[in-house]
Order: structure tokens, then C-alpha cells, then sequence
């Protein structure tokens, strides 16, 4: 008699293939936890012997995508132990590719997070990067939704490419309206990846200069010396000429100083050796050269050419400035007189 309760049909199926369909589910489940648990146990105990982070990247994956996704497997094996109405499997199909295409798509997002995130910042070996890279995984993971929609379309028995025609001029308009922003974010992964400057670089663009302080995806934003923040599309800074300060390892200076005509021979033979001393005296100053450069309308002209050895503007400020002292000191000993615009009337008698 029992038996025979067993053989009686419900919706299709008989009520045995439903309680083997449950143990299926019930198996399947404990499987995953009893089992599959205890495998990642067992891994996660070998990754940390390890030196590399791969693997504990790889268990992570695991542990986040591989165990909900083994979970949603039990139950689409207990329902395929069923017959199930035509729109039901269809129906059950469906979900299936949703869900496949899901973790895929997820998966790569992971990987491509970790790729941005260790190779690329263990290669600059700059921890301000990663503040660059965000905007760029941010578009990398829509990029990876928009390609799973689209190939999940596609496998649903979807025609993209009707769909994508069928749009029209109005993806034409929005393409050509796409078209700078387009540009812009090509530029910024050529900044990000070229890296012409960083953030905290001071740079210097056309007549505008400042502090680089934030790298977008559209824009980068510069500090001015001024105090305001000065905006850029990332088109603009690809296509000037950008002079970056943080990468100079010394700074070349040369200045000018012009004594009067009325300075002795003897006297002008000495200005570069005295020159030479002081800068060769001077901390963190690199003496070049020193010469009489020419004859100027009001004064005897020498050029002077040395280098701090620190791309640092206020220490180049400050060692100019003990230099100059130091000029000015020696000059009055000796008697040397610096030049200043003057104008000499010669009166002839008649």
C-alpha cells in the first residue's frame, strides 16, 4: 500500500522522484559543506606557508563566487532529477545562464581588481597610484558588465546586433557626443600607465604651474601656487608640453651680475675666482663656470653657472640668497662696485 503512494503522479512527477529530487538537494548540500569546506580548510592552511598571494587571491575567488555558486548547483541538479513543464525548463534554463554569466563576469572583476591593484602598484612602487587606478578599475568593471550583458543577450537567443542597429541616429548622436569623453579617458589610462607625472608632482603647463592633486578619469586637478585649483581634461595635458619638476635630480642656475666700467682690469680677472669660492664654499652647490660674458650698455657683464643638487625650490631659493650675501660681502672688501642704469653727458666747448 505504501508503495503505491509513492507511484501516484503529481504536476508530472511521482512522489518517489520528489523525495529523491529533496535527497538530492539534502546530499548535495551537505557535499558542499562536509567536503568542499574542508577542502578550503586544507588550502587555506597550505597558502599560508606560501610566499605568494595568488593563492590566497584564488581562495578568495573560491570562497566568495565558487561556494554560492556550488550551493545554486544543488538545486538546479535536484530540479533536473524532475520533469518539468516545457516553460518551467525554459524558464529553469534561463536562470541557469543568468547565474553562469553572473560568477563569470564577477570572477574577471575580481581578477582584474587584483591585476590593477598588485601588478601595476608593486611596479610604480607609488602608494598615491592607487588613487589614480580606482577611477580606472571603475571603468574596467562597467566595461566587463556591458560585454556579459551583451554575450548573455546573445545566448538567450537575443539578436544584438539588431539591437545595436536599431538604434539608429541616436547612437550615432551619442557616439559623436561620447567622442571627448572618449578621448579623455584614453588619455587618462596613458597618463595612469606612462605616468608623465603623479600626484604630489609640481608641474608646469604653458603659464600655469601647481601641485598635482588628484588624477579622474575626465579631469586632473592641479593646485596652483596661487591657492586655486586649477582644472584640466586629460586631452589637454596629453597634448601640451608638460615640464615635471619632482623628476629633475638637480636644478642648473645661472644668473648675471654687472659691475661698473669703472672696475680695474685687475679687479675683473678676480670676480670669477672670487665667484668660484664662494660657490664651491656653499652647501649643496655644485660650481660650473664663471665669465666675463660682454660689454653691456651700462655695465661689464658676468655670467655665472652653477647646481643645487635638489630639485627643491625654496632650498635653491635659499642657497642663491647666501650666495648673493657672499658676492656683496667679497665686492665691498675689494671695492667692487655693481652696476646700475646710469648715463654719462659728455659737454664739448665751442
Amino acid at each position: 500500500m505504501n508503495l503505491k503512494i509513492l507511484e501516484q503522479v503529481f504536476f508530472g512527477n511521482r512522489i518517489l522522484d520528489y523525495i529523491i529530487s529533496l535527497l538530492t538537494l539534502v546530499l548535495s548540500i551537505l557535499f558542499v559543506k562536509v567536503v568542499i569546506r574542508f577542502m578550503i580548510k586544507r588550502l587555506k592552511k597550505f597558502a599560508e606557508r606560501t610566499t605568494t598571494k595568488f593563492d590566497d587571491f584564488l581562495i578568495k575567488i573560491l570562497e566568495k563566487i565558487g561556494l554560492p555558486a556550488l550551493y545554486i548547483s544543488c538545486f538546479y541538479v535536484s530540479a533536473k532529477t524532475l520533469k518539468l513543464p516545457s516553460g518551467a525548463g525554459t524558464l529553469i534554463n534561463a536562470l541557469e545562464m543568468i547565474i553562469i554569466t553572473f560568477f563569470a563576469a564577477r570572477i574577471v572583476v575580481m581578477l582584474a581588481g587584483w591585476g590593477i591593484n598588485t601588478y601595476l602598484v608593486k611596479k610604480q612602487q607609488d602608494p598615491t597610484v592607487v588613487r589614480s587606478l580606482d577611477g580606472m578599475l571603475w571603468a574596467v568593471k562597467i566595461l566587463i558588465w556591458v560585454l556579459a550583458i551583451v554575450i548573455l543577450l546573445d545566448n538567450l537567443g537575443y539578436k544584438v546586433s539588431t539591437l545595436i542597429a536599431g538604434l539608429g541616429i541616436g547612437g550615432i548622436a551619442v557616439a559623436i557626443a561620447a567622442q571627448a569623453l572618449l578621448k579623455d579617458f584614453f588619455s587618462y589610462f596613458s597618463i595612469v600607465f606612462d605616468h608623465p607625472f603623479k600626484i604630489g608632482d609640481f608641474i608646469i603647463i604653458g603659464d600655469f604651474m601647481g601641485t598635482v592633486e588628484y588624477i579622474g578619469i575626465k579631469t586632473t586637478r592641479i593646485r596652483s601656487l596661487g591657492g586655486e585649483q586649477v582644472i584640466f581634461s586629460n586631452t589637454d595635458l596629453t597634448d601640451s608640453r608638460v615640464r615635471n619638476y619632482r623628476l629633475m635630480e638637480k636644478r642648473r642656475v645661472l644668473f648675471r651680475i654687472g659691475v661698473t666700467y669703472q672696475t680695474s682690469l685687475n679687479q675683473l680677472k678676480e670676480i670669477p675666482k672670487i665667484i668660484e669660492q664662494i660657490i664651491k664654499n656653499t652647501k649643496d652647490a655644485a660650481f660650473d663656470r664663471a665669465h666675463f660674458f660682454s660689454y653691456g650698455d651700462f655695465s661689464l657683464i658676468f655670467e655665472v653657472v652653477y647646481f643645487v643638487s635638489s630639485p627643491d625650490y625654496n632650498k635653491y631659493m635659499d642657497i642663491q640668497q647666501e650666495i648673493n650675501f657672499a658676492i656683496k660681502e667679497e665686492f665691498e672688501k675689494r671695492g667692487i662696485e655693481f652696476a646700475y642704469p646710469t648715463q654719462t653727458l659728455f659737454v664739448t666747448k665751442q
